[in-house]
């Protein structure tokens, strides 16, 4: 496969041609897709280098591929244009974020940085898999200003979500990874990906996908990946090799495929949800509105009724978890996407139980608000609600400013 240089073709190019830049020249034109295992050589000692050598770096094997929880020659081909759209020097997939984020924190407590710094909100299961501790790690969580203070020798990584899951809540992640010194921030940059935001630019070594989400963007394959510098990659290899969180080659091809349409997807659904978002903030029947500065496909709004009569109204749109894709989703986070954070921590980080997610995608916008607008009616107006704390008045859109790190 290519090696990644640093990108000097505009992302909407990249996103077609990176990862396929071989291909012309083997006569080809769609890649193809090695579904194979294992694969036959009849020279051991070569075989015996390359593994002792990805053992010592977890560097990709040279020649031939050996086995299929070493790498695939398709899943490459994504890893190569991820890299590519995110401006890193390596990508390493998994076969979902979770198994991904797992590999992160895997790779740091085996130096025996176990202590993990915290943002909220994050993805419901990563909050979880922070603090139940179940990978042997612990977490502190704070608020942006207090990185730096929160951070301990056996601080192995500082991690953010922006915008987060599911407030839209940003940060300002220049300041973060200053506020961070030598310890890795690793930015989940699901909902942004790399055409509204590119973390490793505003200095994160690990970038963080769902790639179940926009990555793939039609709703029918799950993935994760880490964007990150090619030492902190090879760990990821080796921990993937080890723990068999290995992408199915069939994922890699639908993602690549995915990726070269990711800038369209991402430009005409975001248009919609502007609008979308500019007609829930002046609708009465809508408590607050979040919606990020960077833009995006998503929007988060807490509605003044009951937020499960919405959820039930819906036609066109669908009422299922999940986000990215060229359908709009609708959930409701405190029943199901962030069901597993304590209920104190969830509202809290400010998913109050009113609060329902809109994954915006590529329909009309008028056929859009007029499922919307069906699904709101009989929504009853000014039902308060006992355990959402003081929002702005009705129908104020909250653009939730980034949190710079130091300020008070």
């Amino acid at each position: 496969m290519e090696t990644t240089p640093a990108p000097t073709r505009a992302l909407a190019t990249e996103a077609v041609h990176a990862g396929r830049d071989d291909l012309a020249r083997q006569g080809l034109h769609a890649p193809p897709i090695d579904l194979s295992t294992t694969y036959p050589s009849y020279d051991s000692r070569a075989e015996a280098a390359r593994i002792d050598a990805f053992a010592t770096t977890g560097a990709d094997p040279e020649g031939p591929p050996v086995y299929g929880r070493l790498g695939n020659p398709t899943v490459a081909r994504f890893e190569t244009a991820l890299a590519r759209l995110e401006g890193t020097e390596a990508a390493v997939a998994f076969a979902s974020g979770m198994a991904a984020l797992s590999a992160v924190l895997l790779v740091r407590s085996s130096l025996g940085l176990r202590h993990v710094v915290a943002v909220r909100p994050l993805y419901g299961c990563s909050d979880h898999l922070l603090t139940a501790g179940l990978l042997g790690s612990e977490v502190t969580w704070t608020d942006p200003a207090g990185i730096a203070d929160a951070l301990r020798p056996d601080t192995g990584l500082v991690m953010v979500e922006s915008p987060a899951n599911p407030t839209l809540a940003e940060v300002d992640l220049r300041a973060v990874a200053h506020a961070c010194g030598s310890v890795p921030l690793l930015a989940d940059n699901t909902f942004a990906t790399p055409v509204l935001q590119r973390p490793a630019e505003q200095g994160a070594r690990l970038v963080l996908h769902s790639a179940t989400k926009y990555l793939g963007g039609h709703g029918d394959v799950m993935a994760g990946v880490v964007a990150c510098d090619e030492e902190f990659a090879g760990r990821l290899r080796q921990i993937r090799f080890a723990t068999g969180g290995v992408l199915h080659p069939l994922a890699g091809y639908l993602l690549l495929r995915g990726l070269s349409t990711l800038p369209v997807r991402v430009h005409a659904a975001s248009a919609t949800a502007a609008e979308l978002a500019r007609r829930l903030t002046s609708d009465p029947r809508i408590a607050r509105v979040h919606y990020p500065r960077i833009g995006g496909a998503m929007i988060a709004f807490e509605v003044h009724g009951d937020p499960h009569e919405v959820i039930a109204g819906v036609r066109l749109i669908t009422p299922a978890v999940s986000l990215g894709s060229v359908d709009t989703l609708i959930q409701h986070p405190a029943s199901i996407s962030h069901r597993i954070v304590e209920e104190d921590d969830r509202r809290g980080a400010g998913v109050s139980d009113r609060l329902l997610r809109l994954s915006v995608g590529l329909e009309d916008v008028e056929d859009l608000w007029a499922d919307l607008d069906n699904a709101l009616g009989a929504t009853p107006v000014g039902d308060a609600d006992p355990h959402r704390s003081a929002a702005p008045p009705r129908g104020a859109i909250s653009h939730n400013a980034p949190a710079v790190a130091g300020a008070p």
